[in-house]
C-alpha cells in the first residue's frame, strides 16, 4: 500500500476523531486528504476496507462506548456529543452494532457475558464449515479470542456463526449459511492485575485480524482460513461488539478469584 495514501487516510481519521459531534461530509474529508472526492473514497476504502461514512459512523459509536463507561453523561447528551440529533436513532444503531443497548452497556461496564449468532437463519441452508488457525499478536500474552463471520468488514451486530477460544489457536465455525462473509477475530490481553483493577476493561490491549470476503455455498468446507492477530491501528475499523469478559479466564490462570466488590458480568 502506498505510504502517501495511508498518511492521507490517517489525516482524515484524525479529523474524524476531532469532529465526531459535527456533520463531516465527504467533501470535507477529501479536502483534508488533498484528493478529489471520488479518488479519496476509493483510496479510503482500499486502505481501511470500509467506506469513509461507515468508518465515521463506527468511530462515533466507539466514542459512545467510551463515554458510557467513563462518564456520567446521560444517553441523550452522549448521542449529541457523537453527532446524533435523535437519541432514538442513536440508541437503535448502538444496540444493533454493539449487541447491548446503551443503558445495558453502561450497567454491564462495557462487558458482554456472551455473543450470540443470528437466530433466524434457515437450518436447512446453514451447512457450510470454516476451519483455520488464529495466530496471537504476542505469543507470550495469549488472550480470550472471539472469532466470527460477519456481513461486513466491521465487527458489529450478530455474526452468522462464531466461537470463543480461551486463547488463539485452531477454530471451527459450523452451520454457516451460503453467502459472502468476512472472517473477523479479536483478542483481549488480560492479566490478573487488569482483571481486578480495570473493571470496565477500558484500555486493555486489543488485537484483531480479518480475512475475506469468503464465499460459502451449500455444504462448502473451507480449510486453512488462517489469520494473524495484530495490535489495533488507527487505520483499522473499530471493534464495535461489546468485549467479552476476560477477567474470569485471567484469574483462573493465576489461581485467583475476583474480589466481591468487582462482580463478573451476569
Amino acid at each position: 500500500m502506498d505510504k502517501s495514501a495511508e498518511k492521507a487516510v490517517e489525516r482524515v481519521i484524525a479529523a474524524m476523531h476531532d469532529n465526531l459531534g459535527e456533520q463531516l461530509t465527504i467533501d470535507d474529508m477529501a479536502r483534508v486528504a488533498m484528493f478529489s472526492k471520488f479518488h479519496f473514497s476509493r483510496i479510503f476504502q482500499r486502505v481501511t476496507g470500509v467506506s469513509p461514512g461507515r468508518f465515521l459512523s463506527a468511530l462515533r459509536l466507539e466514542q459512545a462506548k467510551e463515554l458510557l463507561t467513563s462518564t456520567s453523561f446521560n444517553v441523550s447528551d452522549i448521542s449529541l456529543r457523537v453527532g446524533y440529533t435523535s437519541v432514538g436513532t442513536f440508541s437503535s444503531r448502538f444496540t444493533r452494532s454493539v449487541g447491548l443497548s446503551p443503558t445495558t452497556y453502561r450497567r454491564m461496564r462495557g462487558i458482554a457475558p456472551q455473543i450470540q449468532p443470528e437466530t433466524d437463519l434457515d437450518p436447512t441452508k446453514t451447512t457450510g464449515v470454516v476451519r483455520g488457525t488464529v495466530t496471537p499478536a504476542d505469543a507470550d500474552r495469549p488472550g480470550l479470542t472471539f472469532i466470527g463471520l460477519f456481513h461486513e468488514r466491521i465487527p458489529e451486530g450478530r455474526p452468522v456463526s462464531c466461537t470463543v477460544l480461551d486463547e488463539p489457536g485452531g477454530f471451527l465455525l459450523d452451520k454457516v449459511p451460503p453467502g459472502s462473509w468476512y472472517l473477523l477475530a479479536h483478542s483481549v490481553e488480560e492479566s490478573p492485575e487488569q482483571a481486578v483493577e480495570a473493571v470496565s476493561l477500558r484500555g486493555v490491549g486489543l488485537a484483531a485480524g480479518t480475512v475475506g470476503p469468503i464465499s460459502i455455498g451449500h455444504s462448502t468446507v473451507i480449510e486453512n482460513a488462517d489469520l494473524a492477530l495484530r495490535p489495533m491501528r488507527s487505520l483499522d475499523p473499530p471493534v464495535l461488539l461489546a468485549l467479552l469478559d476476560v477477567r474470569k479466564t485471567a484469574l483462573a490462570r493465576a489461581g485467583r478469584t475476583l474480589p466481591e466488590r468487582y462482580p463478573l458480568a451476569a
